[in-house]
């Protein structure tokens, strides 16, 4: 494993464990760092270099300049899931944590990685650009949602007339901030052909609306590679199962990994879905009189429309109801 670079990654610097010569040392979490770094390792490595394996840990904005370099400079890496690479370190029997140690223990993980797992890592300018701006939606949301609990917590108690007018103002902002927010990741959609495309079959399905097509357009070609079971769970509606002996035994539930943006976009839809589209109401009907709870048969749906979602934009396809049932022989 001397071809393999671990790289601890923090907000401003990146610890980096170097397995030739054992060196430890630290670099500017920035293009001119990254740069230092790779000009070390071409003196040390030589010919040698095209052979290195970077590996870190996905850390959410701070490792998107490292994964966007090493796309540029051709580099292969293994990003590792954090909880794989916390079960690694327990399984070492490594008690203590610091960025030196961890980067040490990185260098050592090259064998947890599966097929494919150690390649360039794919980055795309329009999928970072939709990504950034849906993140901006969400926290806007939230703002939006907070001053309006806020205002109707201050109406229940007949509130300051100057905190309420200026709750009211907020709100109506953070709507119209909203909608730009929309406008102009549609724009980036609508200019890009193939992501129209996509686009349009889509929200061809029952209940999916603008921002739940947006949401899965942007799961879909972030995961270009993805299989439908691997969808699901990205989109955190894979079944999870805690049982174990007579002490654990938990009902089975979602694993709400990924990002809650595709389930929450998508809930409301299906009410529209299941209310308008026969091929759903009868699923779900189908699931509730087999004693599925409301909700969990929700889910369900829920699931089976971001897998029919997948299957158009895979094929180009629009979702026809009628082609649907007689394509699969019998209903949802």
């Amino acid at each position: 494993m001397s071809n393999c670079i671990g790289l601890d990654i923090s907000k401003k610097l990146i610890a980096v464990h170097i397995p030739k010569n054992s060196l430890d040392i630290e670099i500017n979490n920035n293009l001119t760092g990254m740069k230092k770094l790779t000009s070390k390792l071409k003196k040390l490595y030589k010919d040698e270099y095209k052979d290195l394996v970077f590996i870190y840990e996905p850390t959410g904005n701070y490792s998107c300049v490292l994964t966007k370099f090493c796309h540029t400079q051709k580099i292969r890496c293994f990003i590792i899931n954090p909880s794989q690479f916390s079960n690694h370190s327990k399984a070492l029997g490594q008690r203590v944590k610091s960025d030196k140690i961890d980067a040490q223990v990185l260098s050592k993980a090259l064998h947890l990685a599966r097929d494919k797992e150690v390649r360039i890592p794919p980055y795309d300018i329009v999928v970072e650009e939709i990504k950034e701006l849906m993140g901006y939606y969400k926290f806007t949301t939230k703002q939006r949602v907070q001053n309006s609990n806020h205002l109707e917590a201050l109406k229940a108690k007949n509130g300051s007339p100057y905190a309420m007018a200026d709750l009211k103002k907020n709100i109506k902002r953070l709507k119209e901030q909203e909608k730009e927010i929309i406008k102009k990741v549609k724009d980036i959609i609508d200019a890009d052909e193939k992501l129209s495309q996509g686009f349009d079959n889509i929200t061809s399905i029952t209940g999916i609306a603008e921002i739940g097509g947006i949401a899965l357009l942007h799961l879909f070609i972030k995961y270009p590679e993805a299989n439908q079971r691997e969808i699901t769970s990205l989109a955190g509606l894979d079944p999870i199962d805690r049982s174990s002996g007579t002490s654990i035994q938990s009902k089975a539930r979602i694993s709400k990994a990924g990002s809650t943006l595709y389930r929450g976009s998508l809930f409301l839809g299906v009410l529209s879905a299941t209310r308008y589209d026969e091929n759903f109401k009868q699923f779900l009907d189908r699931l509730i009189a087999n004693g599925k709870h409301t909700t969990v048969a929700q889910i369900a749906v829920m699931r089976k429309m971001v897998l029919i979602a997948h299957s158009l934009y895979k094929n180009n396809k629009k979702y026809d109801k009628d082609l649907y049932k007689k394509a699969t022989g019998r209903d949802l």
